[in-house]
Order: structure tokens, then sequence, then C-alpha cells
């Protein structure tokens, strides 16, 4: 069963790395590229900080966004801000989810997402947590895949997995760290392909983070992923 308590904990404490992180750089930094194609390293502050105003919707049961050119529209718009301002909207949004999310509910209720995706309201502190963690790992400022927790990282390979099982483009798979194995892909008879690698190399492949060359592929090409 999912520990909403528990992950919120975490959010609070990746939130906090990755403000101090960010806090080291400065205006000119901001602006830089991000590892997101057509993104600074702004853009990604100001989807942080929207996604958790966005959270709170889905906790209160309205639409996670107004519309998708809204989303878009606001990232930009925040994008350019300088880094005092950044922080503050990264803290200040996060602070809004937290309360939001401790506040007494029925966490087994479902909520909906943005493009219509439903889930338990208990993962959506989870579904935080990996925004937070994943986008500082985009930011490009020395916090790596290797560098998150084996919790994390065990629990968001689950997720992908779990994203891609049954979808019809993505061939049945087995993926392996050498200790444990996840299947995903369709079900079906067809031959399954085995992709062996450590967990960060795996989930950066699962995440869309890295392009799976660090991986051994057995059975067949890497499977190709559709985006997330």
């Amino acid at each position: 069963m999912t520990d909403h308590a528990h992950d919120l904990g975490c959010v609070r404490e990746a939130t906090e790395r990755l403000l101090a992180a960010v806090a080291e750089l400065d205006n000119a930094a901001v602006t830089e590229s991000s590892r997101l194609p057509g993104w600074s390293r702004g853009h990604v502050l100001a989807h942080l900080a929207r996604n958790a105003d966005a959270l709170v919707n889905v906790l209160q049961g309205r639409p996670m966004y107004a519309s998708s050119e809204t989303r878009e529209t606001d990232i930009e718009r925040d994008a350019p801000r300088a880094l005092d301002v950044q922080l503050a909207d990264v803290r200040d949004s996060t602070a809004r989810f937290l309360e939001a999310a401790a506040a007494p509910a029925d966490w087994s209720r479902t909520v909906e997402l943005r493009g219509g995706v439903t889930d338990s309201a208990a993962r959506v502190p989870f579904r935080r947590w990996a925004e937070v963690e994943l986008h500082h790992v985009d930011l490009g400022i020395g916090h790596e895949l290797e560098d998150l927790s084996a919790e994390f990282t065990e629990r968001e390979i689950g997720f992908l997995v779990q994203r891609f099982a049954g979808h019809p483009d993505v061939p049945p798979t087995r993926l392996t760290d050498g200790t444990r194995a996840w299947h995903t892909g369709r079900e079906t008879g067809d031959p399954e392909v085995t992709v062996a690698g450590s967990r960060a190399d795996l989930l950066g492949w699962l995440a869309g983070r890295r392009d799976g060359s660090a991986l051994d592929v057995d059975g067949g090409p890497l499977p190709a992923l559709p985006p997330l």
C-alpha cells in the first residue's frame, strides 16, 4: 500500500535539496539550457512550480490544468524570471501542495490528472516526488540519476514499467539489474527482449533521460518507448 505521508516527507526533502543546489546558481545560469530540449533551467523551475499548483487542483477535484495551451503559456511566461523569484515560487508552490496533501481526505479515491489519466489520490505525492527528483537531474547542475535514493529509483522503475505494461507499441520486455527483474510491454506470444543494466541506466532509459546505449540487450533491438 502506498504511504502518502512518507512520500510527502520525501517531497519536502527532495525539494530542499533542489532549492539548496539552485541557490548556488546565478541569474545567468538560470537562463542557460537544461538537459531538456528547448528548455532553459528557468523553464524547468517554472514547470516545477506550476506542476505543484496543478497537483493542488487535482487533490481538490479541479482540472489539473485549464488547458495544454495554458500550461505551456504559463511556463514560457515564468521561465525568464530572476533566480530569487524562481526559488521563491518553487518554495511557495511546494508549500501549497504540501498543505493541500496534508489535509484529511479519502486517499483511496480516484483522481484525474493531465490527459485523462487517473490514479489513486494516495499516489499523487509520489508523482510529485518523481517530478522533483527527475527535474533536478534535468537542470544539469551536478545531480545525476546515480545520486537518487535506492528507494526512489526502484519505485520509479516499477511505476514506469507499469505505465508501459500492455502498451501495443512496446514488445514484451524483461528488465533486470542482475538482482531483480521487471516485465513490461505487450502481453503476447512474441519473444521477450531482455534489457539489462544498472538501475540508474534502466531508469534513465524508461524515463527518457538516457538513450539506452549503456544497456545490454538480448533477444532483439532495444525497444523504442513512447513519450511519457
